[in-house]
């Protein structure tokens, strides 16, 4: 079973153009991420897919392996699609580039186990949302399952609502996903439905379209990088990290 490791990473991003590139802690934001891929058992290889030529060069000279694709792609599981037609694998993990917290043993806990390469399958890391700032950054998505841990609704809001109990606790989209094959040609062609257009946000492609998303509950450290602030809050938790290794 051959399963690669997938970083999207594009440098026109309206929010924060060159976020990729970004420096944390004397390394670009995408080293970062490439790190808690690289070397993790289970994986046959991991790219950056990219459309342009400065992330590339970065990547290449800390010996990152680049594949590029092409810069009219809307969403970054359009870009996964593409890398799925020019390197042939049983399934493909996508991490997101702008996860530099993401812990490599989160990243484990998406290897498929027991999926048939074949089928259409989707997976989605989840996390207990332990900031309530969190909860009304329309940033930071939320996730709502069913009982069997399918998705039910995303959506930037908090959601649900706790008219009836206090007793819950939201959970939040972590940028680490699973794909067969199948699945991300089945992304590429189905149409964009309007709570996509709605929410802006691409794995509704899937739930619009009938399909369903596998979410995985994984208690992680994360804090995807969407805004020079969030930069500013990861560049000082992995300065303390360094620091304590450094004086242990």
């Amino acid at each position: 079973m051959k399963i690669i490791g997938v970083i999207p990473a594009r440098y026109n991003s309206s929010r924060f153009p060159g976020k990729p590139l970004a420096d944390i802690c004397g390394k670009p934001m995408i080293w970062w991420v490439h790190e808690r891929l690289n070397g993790l058992e289970g994986l046959s290889e991991v790219y950056v897919a990219t459309d342009d030529l400065r992330i590339k060069d970065v990547c290449e000279s800390y010996g990152i392996k680049t594949i590029m694709t092409s810069e009219n792609h809307k969403t970054h599981l359009d870009r996964l699609y593409e890398v799925s037609t020019l390197v042939d694998a049983d399934f493909y993990i996508n991490v997101n580039g702008d996860e530099p917290l993401i812990e490599t043993e989160a990243i484990r806990r998406i290897l498929p186990k027991e999926v048939d390469s074949n089928s259409l399958y989707v997976s989605n890391l989840m996390t207990e949302l332990k900031n309530p700032l969190e909860a009304v950054d329309f940033s930071k998505i939320k996730v709502a399952t069913d009982v069997f841990g399918y998705g039910l609704y995303l959506a930037r809001s908090p959601i649900p609502y706790p008219k009836g109990t206090y007793d819950f606790y939201y959970k939040k989209f972590v940028g680490v996903q699973c794909f067969t094959k199948s699945a991300l040609e089945f992304c590429y062609l189905a149409p964009r439905g309007p709570l996509e257009a709605a929410e802006d946000i691409d794995e509704f492609r899937f739930i619009e379209n009938g399909q369903k998303i596998k979410f995985v509950e994984a208690n992680v450290t994360t804090l995807s990088v969407d805004t020079p602030k969030d930069l500013d809050k990861v560049r000082d938790i992995i300065k303390n990290r360094l620091e304590s290794v450094v004086f242990e």
